[in-house]
C-alpha cells in the first residue's frame, strides 16, 4: 500500500486516539488547544501534497499538540512526519540532520512532563537510534522501489522500442496505431523502405547500424513537430504516423545528404482503411508495389545498358571483320598499280573478299532484325522431319551417319517455321564440320512437362570448357572462315520464341545442343 494512503488513513486515527486518550487520562493542559492543534495538524497532513509548505508547519503544530496532550504515543506522529518529509527521496545527508532535530524536539517536549533521570536519558538515546534506523530503512526501501520502477520502465521500453534507433518496434507501432484508431483520431501512415539496403551494408554490421541510426535521426529532424509516432521494424523498414494536415511529397524524402534513397507509401485513416489490420495490409501492399515498380525500372535500366554494351561490341566486331577484307582489297589494288591496274592475277581473291564482306553484312542484318513476326501454331515434328530431309544428302557427302528420333506424340509450338529451320540447319552443319573423321549426328525431339525439347548431338572432338561460355558471343569463332554470328543468331531466334538454348560438351566424346520451347 503506498505511503500516502497509509498517511491519510492512519494519521487522523492516531490523532483522534491520542486526543481522546489525553482527555480521558486528564493529561492535557488545555482542551481547546488540544482540539485546535489536532484539527490543524490533521488538515496539514491531508493537504500537504497540494501545498508543500505545510510540511514545515507540521513540525510546529505537532510540537504544540505533543506539549498539550503530554503523551509519549505522539512518537508515531513524529515518525510519520519524518517519513513524510523525506518521501520525495531527497538526499540522505541533507535529510538526516533535520530528522534528528525533529526527534530532538520530541525528546525536549517529553522532558517537560517526564522526570529527568538516567532512564529518560537512555530513552532519548534509544529514540535517536530508532529514528536513524527508520530513516535508513526508508531510504533503503525507497531505493529498491526506485530500482524496481526503473527496471519495469526499462522492460516496458524494450517491449515497445527498438534498442538501436530508439524508435518504436513493431509491437509499439501496432499499439500506437490501435490507440489512435480507438480514439478515432485521423492520421497518415507513411511506410519507408531503404533502397538497396543489403548492398549498402555489404561491408559489415557496423555499417548497417550506422545507416539505420542516421536514417532514424533524419526522420526525427524531418517530422520533429508533427510526428505522432515513428517505428523501425523488419530490418530496414520504417513507419511514421503523422496528422492528416501534414503535406507529403517526394521532395520531403530526399536523404541524399546521408547517402540514402527510399521508397515510400502513404495510407490515410479513416478514408482508406477503418481498422489497424486494414491499414497495415493496404500500406504493405502499396510499398510492395512501389518496390516492385522501382525494381522493374532498375532492371529496365540494366537491360538498356546491356543492350548498349552489346551494340558497342557488335559494332566493334563488325568493324574488325570488315576491315580485314577491305585491307586485303586495298593491298591488291595498290599492287595492280605497278602493272597498269591489271587486277586479273588477283581477281579471284578480291572477289572472294568482297563476297565475304557481303555474307558478313547479310548475317549481321539477320542478327539485328526484330524478333520473328510470322509466329503461329505449327508442328515442330514436321519441322524437324523437314530439316532431316534437307540435311541427309550433306551428311552423306561428309560420310557421317545422320539419325533422327521423334516423340510418339505430335509436338506443336508457336513459331516462325523458317526461323526454326534456320536454327536447326545451322546447328546440324556445325556438327558435321566439328567431326574431322566419320561420325554420327543425331537430332532428337521429345517432351518434358510443358516444354518441347530438341537435341542436336554429334560425336566430334568436343568444345574446351573455357570456350563453352563464349560460343554464343557475337563474332566469337574457332573456324578460319567463320563470322562468329551463327550461334549468336541461333540464340536470338530461340529467345524470340521464348525458348532457351544450352550446350554440353566433352572433349573427345562430342557435343549436344539442347533447345527448349513452350508447348502451344
Amino acid at each position: 500500500m503506498p505511503f500516502i494512503v497509509l498517511k491519510l488513513l492512519f494519521v487522523p486515527l492516531i490523532l483522534l486516539f491520542i486526543t481522546i486518550s489525553s482527555m480521558i487520562l486528564g493529561y492535557h493542559t488545555s482542551v481547546l488547544t488540544l482540539l485546535v492543534s489536532a484539527i490543524l495538524l490533521g488538515l496539514s497532513v491531508i493537504y500537504d501534497r497540494k501545498y508543500e509548505w505545510l510540511r514545515y508547519v507540521q513540525i510546529f503544530l505537532l510540537g504544540v499538540f505533543h506539549y498539550v496532550s503530554q503523551l509519549n504515543w505522539c512518537i508515531l506522529l513524529y515518525y510519520f512526519l519524518i517519513i513524510n518529509l523525506i518521501h520525495k527521496k531527497k538526499r540522505f545527508r541533507e535529510m538526516l540532520p533535520l530528522c534528528l532535530l525533529i526527534i530532538l524536539q520530541y525528546s525536549l517536549i517529553r522532558l517537560t512532563y517526564m522526570p529527568f533521570n538516567k532512564y529518560q536519558i537512555m530513552v532519548i538515546a534509544f529514540d535517536f537510534l530508532s529514528t536513524l534506523v527508520i530513516v535508513i530503512s526508508f531510504y533503503f526501501v525507497s531505493f529498491l522501489e526506485s530500482e524496481k520502477k526503473k527496471l519495469y520502465k526499462q522492460n516496458d521500453y524494450l517491449t515497445f522500442h527498438d534498442p538501436l534507433t530508439g524508435l518504436l518496434n513493431y509491437d509499439g507501432y501496432l499499439h500506437k496505431m490501435q490507440q489512435l484508431i480507438e480514439a478515432n483520431q485521423p492520421f497518415q501512415l507513411v511506410l519507408l523502405d531503404i533502397n538497396n539496403f543489403k548492398s549498402l551494408n555489404a561491408m559489415n554490421i557496423t555499417t548497417a547500424n550506422e545507416i539505420l541510426i542516421s536514417f532514424s535521426r533524419a526522420l526525427r529532424e524531418l517530422f520533429l513537430k508533427d510526428m505522432l509516432a515513428a517505428s523501425r521494424y523488419a530490418g530496414d523498414r520504417f513507419a511514421v504516423l503523422l496528422p492528416v494536415d501534414v503535406e507529403i511529397d517526394s521532395s520531403k524524402f530526399n536523404f541524399d545528404h546521408i547517402g540514402i534513397q527510399v521508397t515510400y507509401s502513404i495510407t490515410c485513416y479513416p478514408q482508406e482503411a477503418t481498422t489497424y489490420q486494414e491499414m497495415i495490409t493496404t500500406a504493405e501492399e502499396r510499398i510492395f508495389q512501389m518496390r516492385r515498380n522501382s525494381w522493374m525500372k532498375g532492371q529496365e535500366e540494366v537491360l538498356r545498358t546491356e543492350k548498349m554494351k552489346m551494340v558497342g561490341e557488335l559494332a566493334a566486331g563488325m568493324a574488325h571483320e570488315i576491315r580485314n577484307p577491305l585491307t586485303s582489297i586495298k593491298g591488291f589494288i595498290q599492287l595492280s598499280k605497278s602493272q597498269g591496274y591489271n587486277i586479273k592475277p588477283w581477281y579471284e581473291v578480291i572477289m572472294g573478299e568482297i563476297t565475304r564482306v557481303g555474307e558478313l553484312t547479310a548475317e549481321f542484318l539477320h542478327f539485328s532484325k526484330p524478333h520473328a513476326s510470322n509466329m503461329k501454331k505449327e508442328s515442330l515434328t514436321d519441322c524437324v522431319v523437314s530439316v532431316y530431309s534437307l540435311c541427309k544428302s550433306e551428311a552423306a557427302s561428309y560420310g557421317h551417319l545422320f539419325k533422327i528420333e521423334l516423340s510418339d506424340i505430335p509436338v506443336d509450338i508457336i513459331m516462325d517455321r523458317d526461323k526454326i529451320i534456320q536454327v536447326l540447319i545451322n546447328l546440324i552443319r556445325n556438327s558435321f564440320q566439328a567431326m574431322e573423321s566419320t561420325g554420327t549426328v543425331q537430332i532428337t525431339l521429345s517432351m518434358e512437362g510443358h516444354m518441347a525439347v530438341v537435341q542436336v548431338s554429334d560425336t566430334g572432338k568436343g568444345i574446351p570448357a573455357e570456350d563453352l561460355s563464349k560460343i554464343f558471343d557475337p563474332f566469337y569463332t574457332t573456324k578460319e572462315e567463320g563470322t562468329g554470328l551463327g550461334l549468336s543468331l541461333c540464340q536470338k531466334i530461340v529467345e524470340d520464341h521464348e525458348g532457351k538454348i544450352s550446350v554440353k560438351s566433352e572433349l573427345g566424346i562430342g557435343t549436344t545442343f539442347t533447345l527448349r520451347f513452350p508447348l502451344a
